[in-house]
């Protein structure tokens, strides 16, 4: 079964190889009616570029969205959206000598496995350029969030063992790693630098937070909304783990210190005193901020010397050329955040249908 396409509702399919002619996404299942310009999409695009920092792989791509169909005079008229980006920086013949190769923490073994024939240029279909799609297609579902009262942001929670310990949102933005701790930024850049000069990567963590929710989005059994977040973002490449609110770390506690106390705020809401549930329970919202969080490996490619195979079997010495990102963690951010608001806005649609 082809697995280019996810959603139920709000559904995208995304197209296209990392040094191909262009890539893109089809989304279908946009209701009609919703303002949308290339500008709205182009923001989250230029969020997820290569070249926009030192700590970022150096490809140079604008990254410059066209809208081929399903929008008329600034409104989504609720047919198939097709979104398209071209590729301008290609340079395939840092893969030529290694295309019969197999990659240390690559794709290329399981795909000659699975197909018998790979794109071997950038890692084809198998690369986080991949992702552009995604993201594009996310800049729309955001604009359904927002009309609804929705809020979804993310940022870089650790990098190797450093940890972000403040969680200002302004603070973002404002540096090149996307960690909501100045302080703890300078040291996380320091070190993707360092492992740079050494011809290494690093990994870690991004959390993404959704305010503004309103309580039984989600289904309490296979379509739960905790299920679908960690398809999605499984779904990414470079991940390895997935949590909700309090995560692996609630393994470790007592029921007592773990379940979240409910109570009646001033103006007659049942709220949560803390939010271990990551704003989950049962599958579903409960009304509080939804919180989830990835683990990102160290990028594969590197260019320290490696031992690995050719496809035929024969040993290699493997020096990876191109460029690469040091860390994934910081172009990751809105990766992810696209990828919870197409969870969101899917499963806002579904919920129009759960009563009469």
């Amino acid at each position: 079964m082809p697995g280019n396409s996810f959603g139920h509702l709000f559904r995208i399919t995304t197209w296209g190889e990392s040094h191909g002619l262009a890539l893109g996404v089809v989304i279908d299942g946009c209701p009609a009616g919703l303002d949308i310009s290339k500008e709205d999409i182009q923001i989250e695009l230029d969020r997820r570029r290569p070249g926009q920092s030192k700590i970022t792989t150096q490809r140079k791509e604008s990254d410059s969205v066209e809208i081929l169909s399903g929008v008329f005079e600034g409104k989504t008229l609720g047919t198939p959206i097709s979104l398209m980006v071209r590729n301008e920086d290609v340079i395939s013949k840092s893969y030529e000598d290694i295309k019969d190769t197999y990659r240390p923490g690559h794709a290329d073994f399981t795909y000659d496995a699975k197909y018998g024939i790979r794109d071997y240029r950038g890692g084809g279909r198998s690369s986080a350029r991949e992702t552009v799609g995604r993201v594009a297609a996310g800049a729309v579902a955001k604009k359904i969030l927002n009309q609804n009262g929705i809020e979804t942001f993310g940022f870089v929670r650790q990098v190797g063992k450093i940890t972000a310990r403040k969680i200002d949102p302004g603070e973002i933005e404002r540096n090149i790693v996307r960690c909501p701790d100045a302080e703890k930024a300078a040291e996380m850049i320091e070190l993707i630098e360092k492992v740079r000069k050494e011809g290494d990567s690093v990994g870690g963590t991004v959390e993404v937070i959704s305010k503004g929710l309103p309580p039984g989005l989600g289904s309490p059994v296979f379509n739960k909304l905790d299920a679908d977040l960690a398809a999605a973002l499984m779904s990414l490449g470079g991940i390895r783990g997935f949590e909700v609110g309090m995560g692996f770390e609630a393994s470790k506690k007592k029921g007592s210190q773990v379940n979240d106390v409910m109570y009646k705020d001033k103006a007659g809401n049942l709220r949560f005193k803390t939010n271990n549930a990551g704003g989950l329970l049962g599958g579903m919202t409960n009304g509080e901020d939804l919180v989830v969080r990835i683990a990102i490996k160290p990028t594969s490619s590197i260019s320290q010397v490696q031992h690995t195979v050719d496809k035929f079997g024969n040993p290699v010495e493997l020096k990876v050329k191109g460029r690469h990102d040091p860390c994934l963690c910081p172009r990751a951010v809105p990766i992810a955040e696209a990828m919870v608001n197409l969870v969101l806005a899917d499963h806002l649609l579904m919920s129009r249908v759960a009563r009469i």
